[in-house]
């Protein structure tokens, strides 16, 4: 039986993994995960007997996705192993290691356009208030907690772009942070008073007690001095949302995702919220009207006598 060193040499998955990085400038994240989907592609078609890169055609690939359908894999998993299946094997024929693309044809299962649960917005100031009493002892851990959620809820960053930011990022000041989205794209996204009030208290008494020598320009940092990571991020929310037992069992994306629905609930345009975010289509924005409208028909059931 064919084996996936086989399908999918190592060298050519690692200058894969070197394309998608350097090249298409895509993140960590989708770097290893597309990296990850080309491996399982060529472990399954090996396993069906597929013998070299050369050798795959569109109904090795179909077949491959069918199986996955079949088993129970979400729509979205789907719909990602396709666009790196397509993005690998374009990739391979414009470098010249095949002739042809088997890839030019396969489609994949329209991603939903549903959103997670959001917080309500007085779901939200509960949260923030939680967060504050919990600085109230000035562990330095406690008062980055609260900066970070205050500046996720403000700001509707993405986590790592939160943990990428350095401490000049931050305009205190003029209440506007720097930072660095897809596609390494730079944009300024502004933050409200709490906000500005909690990284301060951070700034100047909680920062100073962990930085070490390997702290750097970071801007939040772990117990031992080392710039947070995406995961303790996620551990923060998760543990700060426990205390909210009717709230939704939210991540970062999820204040992230309330922020864009609470702006629209006040009045916010559509194009605002856009480049508060950080999306290149305004397509992708108009995903939060929904949930507005939905929130709104809910109100609407449950409050008109002729509802």
């Amino acid at each position: 039986m064919p084996s996936r060193a086989q399908v999918v040499p190592g060298d050519v998955l690692e200058s894969f993994r070197r394309h998608l990085a350097a090249e298409r400038n895509r993140s960590e994240h989708t770097v290893r995960a597309y990296v990850g989907d080309i491996t399982a592609m060529a472990d399954a078609l090996a396993g069906a007997g597929v013998s070299s890169l050369a050798d795959i055609t569109l109904a090795d690939l179909r077949a491959w996705l069918g199986e996955q359908a079949a088993a129970g894999a979400a729509p979205s998993t789907i719909a990602r192993r396709s666009a790196a299946a397509r993005t690998f094997l374009r990739w391979a024929k414009r470098t010249g290691r095949i002739e042809t693309d088997p890839a030019l044809r396969l489609g994949a299962p329209r991603k939903g356009r549903s959103l997670p649960g959001v917080l309500k917005q007085a779901e939200a100031d509960q949260l923030m208030d939680i967060a504050a009493v919990g600085a109230d002892d000035a562990d330095p851990i406690h008062l980055r907690n609260r900066a970070i959620l205050e500046l996720l809820y403000a700001s509707g960053m993405r986590v790592g772009e939160l943990t990428g930011l350095d401490v000049d990022d931050v305009d205190l000041a003029g209440r506007v942070a720097r930072v660095l989205g897809k596609g390494a794209k730079e944009r300024t996204v502004p933050f409200g008073a709490p906000a500005a009030e909690s990284l301060e208290v951070w700034l100047g008494q909680g920062r100073p007690l962990l930085a070490t020598a390997e702290s750097g320009p970071a801007l939040f940092l772990g117990r031992r001095g080392k710039r947070v990571d995406q995961r303790q991020v996620r551990t923060v929310v998760h543990d700060l949302l426990s205390h909210l037992p009717a709230a939704a069992d939210l991540g970062p994306h999820g204040l992230r995702h309330s922020a864009a629905t609470h702006l629209l609930e006040g009045g916010a345009d559509l194009r605002t919220v856009q480049e508060l975010l950080g999306h290149s289509s305004l397509a992708t924005t108009q995903i939060y009207t929904h949930v507005s409208v939905d929130r709104l028909r809910a109100a609407y059931r449950q409050a008109h006598p002729r509802a």
